[in-house]
């Protein structure tokens, strides 16, 4: 029987020993180390995503607790501004004393059925604006202002029954100081 003899069309010796073996099988082994690395970067950042994942909700959980201590807090905050506010505007008024005087001169005056809206008081003249259940009590109201001494004039402007009310009387007052 004839002799069998394997034939091996690329040698190892000679493959290793040309320079385009040489590069060639290390080209194969730096790929391969290239996609290791490289799944082993995308697993990596495929396990990460589970720490993110529960840090990010740690974090919406923690804003709608803030949330929601704010929103509860509205309230009081609002009321607080607005407290705040008038305070500021009961400071500035206190700083100028003649204001203050003025505007105390005009709440002594008032009769008890009679309520203002607004007072308005500039360098020389104050804006009243109120509410009355009768006319009595408005001219009650101008003469007890034109008894005062400090004041040069005083004009009673518009009268004008309410619109949601009949009963009542709407009045404007100006007065020059």
């Amino acid at each position: 029987m004839p002799k069998k003899k394997n034939i091996n069309l690329l040698p190892k010796e000679e493959f290793d020993a040309s320079v385009v073996g040489r590069l060639l099988r290390w080209a194969m082994g730096t790929f391969r180390i290239i996609v290791i690395i490289t799944e082993m970067i995308v697993m990596a950042a495929f396990l990460s995503r589970f720490w993110l994942d529960a840090q990010n909700s740690d974090l919406n959980d923690e804003i709608r607790f803030a949330s929601s201590q704010i929103d509860s807090q509205k309230d009081f905050e609002i009321s607080f501004r607005n407290l705040q506010k008038k305070i500021a505007i009961y400071q500035e008024l206190g700083k100028d004393k003649k204001r203050s005087e003025v505007i105390t001169k005009v709440a002594d005056k008032i009769p008890t059925d009679i309520s203002l809206s607004s007072i308005s008081v500039a360098d020389t003249q104050v804006q009243l604006r109120g509410v009355s259940g009768s006319e009595l009590s408005i001219a009650q109201f101008v003469s007890n202002l034109k008894a005062e001494n400090t004041f040069k004039t005083v004009d009673l402007g518009q009268i004008s029954s309410s619109e949601n009310n009949e009963l009542l009387t709407i009045f404007s007052i100006t007065i020059t100081l």
